[in-house]
């Protein structure tokens, strides 16, 4: 089978061989790749090949590294939202190079997945992988945000046309590139009933294959143990922009020091109030003002440490140094973060919302609370603090449940049956 994948990053193997830097927030697909390279005997052979964007360059001819062949195509990165149609005229050359039986488009996210769909031309041997939903994104992004906040724009948002309202406008954008993909795909692979229903909503004549994800190596290691970690300590794994929630921490703060003063609240990701060689007025945008002011006005400055970008091992050690990993979003999918912390046994407290209930069993597994429901998000926490065997329990049931969900074996078999289905029609 000669499949050629579309991926949203440059994959980690491309990078060091060529010694440039890399992200691994998509391990997973790394773990794929080194089962593919290191077929069994018994397992179907597969020639790969993976095409990724690049902001510059991306127009030089395919290049085989350790049995992959690699291809890079020019993309604006930072302004996804705008489509680019001479990326067609590119993905039509690494076609007509690889000539793949399958293509496997890994996100909707991008304009790129777009134009590979129009570029191929061929729906019913195309894999369109559901990631997240732009469609959803912009419907929930403003998370009951007050709506000053909302209206507010900073000099910084004036500078960049960024404000909070253009970049719902942008997603609203991304959305129609994404319904379009969707239309496009002749077969689509997702992992919980949310993604399923709304990807069936869009196009009802394309194959749904349900196909887990295998998170990133060395969240497979390790075991939380409470006596490790740091006592009423809290752990988000982003809160730069609204969708995620940080505000809803923030909101239930004051609630939870009141019955235990020495909680302290983590926050991974892009720090939006960090440290710069330009004074804060400057560079602040309204949803970064928004989170000082609710930080002064609950008077947590010395609860919450922003700890910045971590790395996977980095990722890994706050989870294990947190009393309880929180993922308090308006919506998600299936959030990688949720599933590492559940791999290591990390007490859970999440959204009811998206695919979450179907990652993380209710009261089995872990917490969950009503979407922007602050007083239920508090009531959550207390209750992990307050009942910790029962949290130890919580744990081991989610770190035994997303061992079989995650299993790298189990998802790679599935990975290719679902390729043989298609290509055999």
């Amino acid at each position: 089978m000669r499949i050629l994948w579309v991926c949203n990053i440059m994959l980690p193997a491309y990078a060091m061989h060529h010694g440039l830097d890399y992200s691994v927030r998509e391990g997973w697909l790394t773990g794929c790749l080194s089962r593919i390279k290191e077929k069994k005997d018994d397992e179907e052979e597969v020639t790969l090949g993976v095409c990724f964007p690049v902001k510059e360059g991306g127009t030089g001819a395919g290049e085989e590294i350790d049995g992959v062949t690699y291809y890079s195509f020019r993309e604006d990165l930072d302004h996804p939202e705008v489509y680019d149609g001479t990326i067609e005229n590119r993905l039509h050359v690494i076609l007509d190079d690889f000539k793949p039986d399958l293509v496997h488009i890994f996100g909707t996210e991008f304009p790129h997945a777009l134009a590979m769909l129009r570029a191929f031309g061929n729906p019913d041997r195309v894999l369109l992988g559901i990631q997240g939903f732009c469609g959803a994104i912009a419907e929930e992004y403003m998370a009951d945000i007050p709506e000053e906040v909302q209206n507010n724009v900073t000099f910084r948002d004036r500078l960049k046309d960024d404000s909070l309202k253009q970049q719902q406008e942008k997603f609203k954008i991304r959305a129609e590139h994404e319904r379009e993909a969707i239309l496009l795909a002749g077969n689509i692979t997702g992992r919980t009933a949310f993604d399923k229903k709304r990807s069936s909503n869009i196009n009802p004549e394309a194959r749904y294959f349900h196909m887990n994800e295998t998170m990133r190596p060395c969240f497979y290691e390790g075991k939380w143990d409470e006596k490790e970690a740091e006592s009423h300590s809290i752990f988000l794994s982003q809160g730069d922009y609204p969708l995620k929630g940080f505000h809803f921490m923030l909101r239930a703060m004051p609630e939870i020091l009141e019955k235990y003063p020495d909680a302290h609240l983590y926050v991974a990701g892009n720090n939006i109030m960090g440290r710069s060689k330009y004074p804060y007025f400057l560079r602040a945008s309204a949803y970064s003002k928004y989170i000082k002011s609710l930080i002064s006005k609950n008077r947590l400055k010395k609860k919450v440490t922003m700890v910045g970008m971590l790395t996977d091992e980095g990722m890994k050690q706050q989870f294990l140094e947190s009393s309880v990993f929180v993922c308090p979003s308006i919506i998600e999918n299936s959030p990688n973060s949720v599933g590492e912390a559940m791999l290591l046994g990390v007490p859970v407290v999440a959204a009811r919302t998206g695919g979450i209930p179907d990652m993380v069993a209710e009261n089995k597994d872990g917490l969950l609370f009503e979407k922007g429901n602050v007083k239920e998000l508090a009531k959550c926490i207390l209750q992990i603090w307050d009942e910790p065997v029962i949290s130890a329990v919580y744990g081991d049931n989610a770190a035994a449940h997303a061992r079989i969900t995650h299993d790298a074996d189990a998802n790679y078999r599935r990975l290719i049956e679902i390729y043989k289905t298609i290509i055999s029609g």
